[in-house]
């Protein structure tokens, strides 16, 4: 496993947990601070920056996941609910093909946006190192 990807899953796991963007910045600077060296953390930034997405899909993907994948969610239901009460096979197609289309939606979005916190982390942790020189 590379850095780059043990720091994604740090920043996947601190988005577990239940608290402010602060906080979660914090946690997740602390721990890249004692395993990775300042230069390697630039070349993991640049990478980074280098692989996210730009274009508006992705971008609202990353920013309302929830929000995009409920329509999907909703025509897996229907499909379900049709497929049960009609004894339609065929509407159960859509339950899977709705369900897999919402749950890969949430996969993608997860992972942006937990590319996105590693990003800003290490942009806060540049800009403190720059502070602090700066200031004798």
């Amino acid at each position: 496993m590379s850095e780059l990807e043990r720091l994604v899953l740090l920043a996947e796991d601190q988005l577990t947990e239940y608290s402010t963007d602060a906080r979660k910045l914090e946690k997740l600077r602390q721990k890249i601070a004692l395993s990775v060296p300042y230069s390697q953390q630039r070349q993991i930034k640049e990478t980074l920056l280098a692989e996210m997405p730009t274009d508006p899909i992705s971008q609202l993907i990353m920013k309302q996941r929830q929000t995009v994948a409920l329509p999907f969610w909703g025509i897996a239901g229907l499909g379900l609910l049709l497929g049960i009460s009609f004894m339609q096979p065929l509407d159960l197609l859509a339950t899977a093909v709705g369900g897999a289309i919402a749950v890969g939606v949430q996969r993608r979005g997860w992972k942006l946006e937990a590319r996105q916190l590693l990003i800003n982390t290490l942009e806060d942790m540049e800009s403190r190192i720059q502070n602090a020189q700066k200031t004798p």
